[in-house]
């Protein structure tokens, strides 16, 4: 439980202007398929926040499954059941998109709403430029009084481009629309401190106030598989939407669950609170929009000088080289031990660094020539302690 308040989550939602609320398949779904009732319930629940005057995106899994559902209509279950590789799960998504979008529509339709479809990949999001169209476009659904909802473009997706889960899109949303809120509805009851399957003694955690102080790895067994999501993949999106100031409820969307209510009971579900030092969206933008390059490894007292002074990287803390990338690629940036400090976007490529590694300022002109950049990589453009 936290010690900030007695109930911390009390008028977080009569404070919040803009929510995202992420639902994924485990919620959304069943053994036949996309289930109605459930997108009818989380429609009045979304609607009612509207009513309130909140801005509310919502990010939404299930296109792939729907689209299984609807190729075993019209082709036969074993068809739908040999869905499994990639050109398979994007075929299918491109069908089921349609019709879970028509679901979403015409829920929300009953309550007064609009709606619109909102369609993201990780390549669109990765040029600045392309992002701010985003955000512009968003912003002025939201001024308007739609009610946006974002799923992946699974159908041009390629595997090393995804975001990998729709919780990881969920944590980009918060920083694209500037939410004050972030609610990940799940199949759990919230975040426990060990595996309940395999520990019948674990405790569901009520109250999270320093989540970066947490060993995720160790609470959820590790890191689940690329697109398989997970409590992992939540911890580590609600990490990041910290990051940026935002509070996150992990409740269950299972039951008859209502949003409303889980801020008055502290006893449903995990709220993690933001950290007090937060980034700024650009940096966050700049930390998670893609996976890192490749690595470099830094001695002890540039390590020192990233984390307790917010220096830049100069080539002389460099010890060591990881990955073949370009100028202008995402790196890790490790200590001696191997331990990621964060994240950066160099001004070098990995064959250049590898030839200025451990040189001061003055000798890089003599390997490279006429010097572009002082900093291997600018304070501005690094973000220590980034949740990857």
């Amino acid at each position: 439980m936290s010690k900030k308040s007695i109930n911390p989550r009390k008028g977080l939602l009569k404070k919040a202007k803009r929510i995202v609320v992420k639902v994924g398949s485990a919620v959304l779904t069943t053994k036949d398929g996309v289930n109605r009732e459930t997108i009818i319930r989380l429609a009045g629940q979304l609607s009612r926040l509207h009513d309130r005057g909140m801005g509310v995106v919502l990010v939404s899994s299930g296109a792939v499954t729907a689209g299984r559902t609807r190729i075993a209509e019209a082709f036969g279950a074993k068809v739908a059941q040999g869905i499994s590789d990639l050109p398979a799960r994007q075929a299918a998504s491109a069908i089921g998109q349609g019709r879970l979008m028509h679901d979403y529509d015409e829920a929300f339709g009953w309550f007064g709403k609009a709606t619109a479809q909102i369609l993201l990949t990780r390549d669109g999001l990765r040029d600045r430029e392309r992002f701010l169209n985003a955000r512009n476009t968003l912003e002025q659904l939201l001024n308007w009084g739609v009610i946006p909802i974002i799923n992946e473009n699974d159908t041009v997706s390629v595997k090393e481009l995804q975001f990998g889960d729709n919780d990881t899109l969920g944590a980009m949303a918060v920083g694209l629309i500037g939410a004050d809120l972030f609610i990940n509805l799940t199949s759990a009851d919230g975040v426990f401190d060990k595996n309940p399957d395999e520990h019948p003694d674990a405790v569901c955690l009520r109250c999270i106030d320093n989540i970066a102080s947490l060993d995720i790895d160790a609470m959820c067994n590790g890191k689940t598989s690329v697109g398989s999501g997970g409590m992992y993949s939540k911890m580590r999106a609600a990490r990041r939407s910290a990051q940026l100031g935002v509070p996150t409820l992990i409740v269950s969307g299972k039951d008859e669950f209502s949003i409303e209510q889980a801020f008055e009971n502290e006893l449903r579900g995990t709220l993690i609170l933001p950290e007090e030092h937060t980034v700024s969206s650009k940096k966050f933008w700049l930390a998670y929009h893609d996976d890192p390059s490749g690595s470099i490894l830094v001695d002890a007292g540039a390590a020192k000088a990233l984390s307790a002074k917010g220096k830049s990287l100069l080539p002389a803390g460099i010890s060591a080289v990881e990955g073949c990338f370009e100028r202008g690629a995402l790196i890790r940036i490790k200590d001696t031990a191997g331990a990621t400090l964060g994240v950066g976007m160099t001004n070098y490529s990995s064959s250049e660094l590898e030839s200025i590694k451990g040189k001061r300022t003055s000798e890089i002109e003599k390997v490279l020539g006429p010097i572009i950049f002082e900093e291997a990589v600018h304070r501005d453009n690094l973000m220590i302690d980034a949740a990857m």
